[in-house]
Formats: structure tokens, C-alpha cells, sequence
């Protein structure tokens, strides 16, 4: 169990950025707080101010819009993280990509492993890394385990994109980004995705611009 004095500077940090209403302020690339890894949860923040920080999240993942945002993307190295996919997406790439709605959901202290040897690259981008994306090589199937804000155990495998959700997002809460796994030749702006890289799968890009795929 945590001090008392180790808990105080991070349910002060909350209470200050949730002292303004609204979604939360996200931190982008290059501040150290997205490096550095994170606490694992043990009751730094009272039941009360962990429900309002979680709704805080909800509102500002929604607001962004993203499919997940982590606790250090809004400056508090605390192991939490909100996932939500409504995944309003085209057949094809519905099929191509594994991508089904996931309702909302948060993870505390989660950890994954591969489940098969697996793997899949897509274009992926990151709200703390704005106006770009890049193909990443992910497991295609994880075993998630940790737990839900009520303490409530999970022990769950994801495959397809939500695989791909839980891992980017648990990866944030290491300190690593995707721009660590991605293939850097596919680096693309949101204005070149949008002219040259709409299609389901990256196979026509890595043939363009020159990188591997899995």
C-alpha cells in the first residue's frame, strides 16, 4: 500500500485539472510525462475523486475524439486508462480491420500479454501525436488482465482492433508511444491518409512507400 504522503501530489494534480470543466488539456509528444511509465493504482484518489477523473476522461477521449486515452495523456502517472469504441466504420474495413464496437470501459492496472503468434499492421495514430499516422505491427490477439475502477477483476483476451485499443493504450501507461513500434517509412500526415491511404489495409502504402509488412 502507498503512504499517505505519496498519494497527496497525485489527487492534488486531479483536483486541480478538474477544476476547470470541460474536457482535460492533452499532453502532446516530447513532454516527459509520457516517458516516464506510470504508479500502479492503490488508492491515490479517494472513491469519489477517482469517479469524477474517470468521467473526465470519458468527456475528454469523446471530446478528442479518440478511441482511448491513458492517464498520462493529461499529466498523471497513474496506471488508468478509458477505452470506448463505437466503431462507425465501412464493411470492408469493419472485416479487414477486426474493428467491432466496445463499449465503454476503464482499466486499471492492465497488463498484456500475446495470445498466439499472431500479428497485424494497420495505420494508427495517437492523440498525443496529433496530425499523423503511422503503420504499427501489433499481436493480433492479447490476454488483458488487471482490473475495472471497482477493483473488480479482469482477465479477458481482445483480438482484432480492440487487441490493438488495449495494447496502445496500455503501452502509454510504459512510457512508450506508438511511434516507437511503428514502421517510420509509413509516417503520413492526416492531409496524405486522406488522399492516398483510405483503403482497408496498409498493403498498397508499404508497396509506395518502401516497408514491410508482417
Amino acid at each position: 500500500m502507498g503512504t499517505p504522503g505519496a498519494r497527496a501530489p497525485l489527487a492534488e494534480r486531479v483536483e486541480e485539472l478538474l477544476s476547470v470543466e470541460g474536457p482535460l488539456p492533452i499532453v502532446a509528444a516530447g513532454d516527459p510525462v509520457l516517458r516516464r511509465g506510470t504508479e500502479p493504482y492503490d488508492g491515490q484518489l479517494e472513491p469519489a475523486l477517482l469517479d469524477r477523473f474517470v468521467e473526465a476522461l470519458r468527456i475528454t477521449m469523446r471530446a478528442a475524439p479518440g478511441v482511448g486515452l491513458a492517464a498520462p495523456q493529461v499529466g498523471v502517472p497513474l496506471r488508468i486508462a478509458v477505452i470506448e469504441d463505437p466503431a462507425p466504420v465501412p464493411e470492408e474495413v469493419r472485416v479487414a480491420r477486426g474493428r467491432v464496437p466496445q463499449p465503454f470501459r476503464v482499466l486499471v492496472n492492465p497488463v498484456y500479454e500475446p495470445a498466439g503468434k499472431g500479428r497485424a499492421a494497420f495505420f494508427e495514430g495517437c492523440l498525443s501525436v496529433p496530425g499523423w499516422q503511422a503503420v504499427v505491427a501489433r499481436h493480433a490477439t492479447v490476454r488483458l488482465t488487471g482490473a475495472d475502477e471497482r477493483g473488480h477483476a479482469l482477465d479477458e483476451e481482445f483480438t482484432g482492433w480492440p487487441a490493438r485499443i488495449v495494447q496502445h493504450e496500455t503501452d502509454h501507461l510504459d512510457g512508450t508511444l506508438y511511434l516507437d513500434r511503428a514502421q517510420t517509412r509509413s509516417l503520413s500526415s492526416d492531409a496524405a491518409m486522406a488522399e492516398y491511404w483510405t483503403a482497408p489495409t496498409p498493403h498498397g502504402a508499404a508497396a509506395a512507400l518502401g516497408f514491410e509488412l508482417p
